[in-house]
């Protein structure tokens, strides 16, 4: 039976790593990061700045010179041929990942094929995978060898040596580096630091000017890297951008936080070391990464799918149903597959930010008592009680974000659309040509159309020619958000801009010199509930 239960499971996996794959391959947009990487080494053999290229969809090269000395041999093959390659090396750093957590979770030899299959198969599943064969990311390889490097997989004199490497390229694994000197393992801390060194120096000397350029100024532009309030950062730093926290306050509020967070979570992995428990101390280290740095997009969040299969193979109701919820909010977009009930403003807060809370709340509580075995009796006499406690706590919290606002300034889905926009009728859809546009705005100084979706509102519309801005407030209070003025047609200039919701928005337009000429609120949120 057991038997049969692994054969399902890896075929469950090849059949997802296939569809996987092929529906990588029919994007227009597939593997945009590798085609990043390869344009930017192409450039740097050609003689020209590695922090310099720009590709098509204006992504930049972002990662520290040593990566561009690991990846160069990328461009020895033709771009078609290393896309299929990148694809296969992601399927088999997903198996390579599971065999250790696979370990853990099922520390008899017999069950572990079992548990090694599962983790594979959930790990296929889940949204950071996914998101790393779309894009042809390097984050998944980051994972493996920080991951056996932390659970000390590795022979012990070359322990250390992978996370220096690995933080050489992407710098979030110096974290480990700290979980070393607290958890005692003071040599694997001196190996991690002198190979990030020595990895820093070799790219300083053979690529000085990149070098120069990254580490003294590029390395702290994180605006490269993207609009890091959207919703896809689900670290700590992006969900308190959404929250619409002030600028000035933002930096010492992150701050503090991510001391917290880590402090805890190091503390909690160096108690777990103890117990000899070293893969949930590790996962719970790369959990902590997650959470603190300020750029934590999809592909990166593979350390919570782990934390999340751990759970779930822990001792303890409550364990186990905050895994399988966290597992959840890691395969699912919880804010689009609950769109009905997202429409709470607090609600939807919640479920678009599952993620960078669950994470968060994992990096606090450090895995609870997953290291102590509770005895059979003692589940047994505690179980009620334990589903109980379940129940209340997820329907409190349920209760409590129900009731909320979106904070002043929140907004998780805004988004305003640019001029290349135009053409996608699901953007711009009340006027086409400048014929109609001029007949649709009228003498209005604005008008526009609403259409709501499961977790958005959509506005379009045009502007006449006193309107000189237009600006959207998401909430009382909140900063104004630009919504750029596109001279799509001649004598005629629309706009289109996505929200989460209507209830508390505004929208103004400003004439030349400052002075507000029309303000539309009740209209927005009359629109909202119509369509509703």
């Amino acid at each position: 039976m057991r038997d049969r239960r692994v054969l399902l499971l890896w075929t469950g996996f090849a059949l997802a790593a296939v569809v996987s794959v092929g529906l990588v391959a029919r994007r227009p947009d597939h593997l945009s990061d590798l085609h990043i990487y390869y344009g930017a080494l192409t450039d740097l053999r050609a003689g020209r700045p590695l922090y310099g290229y720009v590709a098509k969809n204006g992504g930049p090269f972002t990662y520290p010179p040593f990566a561009a000395l690991v990846l160069a041999p990328i461009t020895v093959l033709p771009e078609p041929a290393l896309g299929v390659l990148w694809l296969l090396l992601t399927v088999v750093a997903v198996v390579a990942i599971a065999v250790p957590v696979g370990g853990v979770l099922a520390p008899e030899r017999s069950r572990r094929p079992l548990a090694v299959a599962a983790v594979a198969t959930a790990l296929m599943l889940s949204a950071p995978v996914q998101s790393n064969l779309r894009f042809g990311q390097v984050s998944i390889f980051i994972v493996l060898l920080a991951l056996l490097d932390g659970m000390g997989v590795v022979p012990p004199r070359w322990r250390g040596v992978l996370v220096g490497l690995t933080a050489a390229i992407k710098l979030t694994p110096l974290l480990f580096v700290a979980y070393f000197l607290v958890s005692g393992r003071y040599r694997d801390a001196g190996r991690a630091a002198a190979a990030f060194l020595v990895a820093a120096g070799v790219a300083a000397a053979v690529l000085p000017a990149e070098s120069w350029t990254y580490w003294t100024g590029t390395v702290l532009q994180t605006s490269r890297i993207g609009d890091l309030a959207s919703l896809g950062n689900q670290s700590l730093h992006g969900m308190l951008l959404r929250v619409g926290v002030a600028p000035a306050t933002l930096p010492l509020l992150w701050a503090a936080l991510v001391g917290v967070i880590c402090a805890v979570a190091l503390l909690r992995a160096r108690q777990l070391t103890g117990l000899r428990r070293p893969g949930h101390a590790a996962v719970l280290v790369g959990c902590a990464t997650v959470a603190a740095s300020p750029v934590s997009w999809t592909h990166h969040q593979i350390w919570p799918v782990l934390a999340a299969m751990l759970l779930v193979g822990a001792s303890g109701v409550a364990r186990r149903m905050a895994g399988a919820a966290l597992l959840v909010a890691m395969v699912v977009s919880l804010g689009a597959a609950l769109g009905p009930v997202s429409a709470r403003p607090g609600v939807q807060f919640l479920l678009e930010n599952a993620r960078a809370l669950g994470v968060g709340a994992l990096c606090l509580v450090g895995f609870g008592g997953v290291a102590v075995t509770a005895t059979r009796a003692h589940r047994r006499a505690t179980a009620r009680r334990a589903w109980l406690r379940v129940g209340v706590a997820a329907a409190a919290t349920l209760a409590f974000f129900a009731v909320q606002p979106l904070p002043a300034g929140a907004d998780p889905t805004f988004k305003a659309y640019a001029l290349d926009d135009v053409a996608n009728p699901r953007y711009f859809f009340v006027c086409r040509g400048a014929a109609e546009c001029d007949a649709y705005g009228g003498d209005a100084a604005v008008s526009f159309g609403t259409a709501v979706e499961p977790t958005k509102v959509r506005v379009n519309g045009v502007v006449s020619g006193q309107v000189a801005r237009l600006a959207y407030y998401s909430a009382p209070g909140g900063a104004p958000r630009a919504i750029p003025l596109l001279d799509a047609y001649p004598g005629s200039r629309i706009f289109s801009f996505r929200a989460a919701t209507m209830t508390h928005g505004r929208l103004v337009a400003y004439a030349a010199d400052g002075r507000p000429i029309a303000t539309y609120d009740d209209e927005l949120a009359a629109a909202f509930r119509a369509h509703r």
